[in-house]
């Protein structure tokens, strides 16, 4: 009986160099954007449209290179939006919306609250992911804030929810929100809905 020679994997696996990477597509595109007014200009006119991403890897490799907060001057901000949403009260997806709102006077807290959300979202982790709209990190001079920008204000069980998930997410004492509506009718807003 003849016996054959065994098999080495060389013969039948390619080398590892050599396989080729599939990314790893998220469930939806998302955009970075960026602005920082001037003072005295009309909001949005420093709003900019930084990049649009559809996997994990670019997503890393975007928030390594270049969207993280601790790389803001004061008085500008990062967004990051469901692609094909400004991050404007004026788009139609957030016209009827609000956000959850946390601040923070230690930068540390802000760039670990970003980065906690930033995966929380393209990762789907939140039951109504469809309600959200996106996240906008503001540094400012004297205490940072992060916003969560939510399609219905009025569904209070969504937004209680997406509120309560979210504060367990960045962990966080306290969250208020407060709907797009008051904030364009008033300087000093009220907040709707707390956790």
């Amino acid at each position: 009986m003849a016996t054959e020679a065994p098999i080495e994997a060389t013969e039948v696996l390619p080398a590892p160099d050599t396989v080729e990477k599939q990314p790893h597509k998220l469930e939806r595109r998302w955009t970075f954007w960026f602005d920082k007014p001037k003072q005295g200009a009309v909001w949005a006119s420093a709003l900019r449209k930084a990049y649009t991403f559809e996997t994990v890897e670019e997503f890393w490799s975007l928030y390594d290179q270049i969207f993280k907060p601790s790389k803001l001057t004061a008085n500008a901000d990062f967004h990051l939006f469901k692609a094909g949403i400004e991050p404007k009260w004026e788009d139609p997806e957030c016209a009827n919306g609000g956000k959850w709102t946390v601040t923070s006077s230690r930068k540390a807290n802000l760039e670990t609250m970003w980065l906690e959300t930033l995966m929380a979202l393209v990762g789907e982790q939140f039951d109504e992911s469809e309600e959200i709209c996106g996240v906008v990190a503001s540094v400012r001079r004297s205490q940072d804030k992060l916003s969560l920008w939510t399609r219905t204000a009025s569904n209070e069980a969504a937004q209680m929810s997406i509120g309560r998930k979210w504060k367990e997410i960045i962990d966080a004492e306290k969250i208020s929100y407060s709907f797009h509506d008051d904030s364009k009718k008033e300087r000093s807003v009220k907040s709707r809905y707390t956790v």
